[in-house]
């Protein structure tokens, strides 16, 4: 639905294309490396966020614009929200390939490998949004989004980390009993 009308084709096909690629990844790695169903449920959410701000573009969604006016903001903040859950959900994603291919067994490097993982996968996106928006010129404004804030692209990176801690912080425990359910499932 996503997809029907949306407010430009260009802006949703770069918003949503990173969730149709994770589905396809998902889809092929199913039987040889099923996650957890917290993961699944995060990917989920982090997919129907895509979805939402590639229909309406990031700066035009209509419920963010309705807290803009009921909260006096100067913008509208759905991107910030996307952000945060760019730092959130990858993180786990990361969390449970690490864990499960003990690429890092020491839990506190393991964290911290992680938390620049993640803030590194958020600067990488900003780039990719810079290169779309020289190659594409006055089309990107709305991929963009940034509403004519100068910090626009350091906040969204703070926010993707404030994300991805805030999300290892409080699921790991939940995460670590799903995994465990999840080895002995097998």
């Amino acid at each position: 639905m996503s997809g029907i009308n949306p407010k430009d084709q260009f802006t949703w096909l770069l918003e949503v294309g990173p969730a149709i690629i994770g589905a396809a990844v998902m889809a092929k790695t199913y039987t040889t490396f099923h996650l957890t169903p917290l993961v699944y449920i995060l990917i989920l959410i982090h997919s129907i966020v895509l979805m939402i701000g590639g229909h309406y573009t990031y700066a035009e969604v209509p419920f963010f614009d309705y807290l803009k006016d009921v909260f006096n903001f100067t913008r509208n903040n759905y991107d910030k929200a996307g952000h945060f859950v760019q730092g959130f959900v990858p993180v786990l994603i990361s969390r449970e390939i690490i864990i499960r291919k003990n690429v890092i067994p020491d839990a506190v490097r393991r964290n911290f490998f992680i938390l620049y993982f993640c803030l590194g996968f958020s600067a990488f996106y900003e780039l990719i949004e810079w290169g779309v928006a020289l190659a594409s010129g006055k089309d990107a404004v709305a991929f963009l989004g940034t509403q004519g804030y100068i910090w626009d692209t350091q906040s969204e990176m703070g926010l993707a980390l404030q994300g991805a801690i805030i999300g290892l912080m409080s699921l790991s425990k939940l995460y670590n009993k799903q995994l465990l359910n999840l080895n002995n499932s097998y």
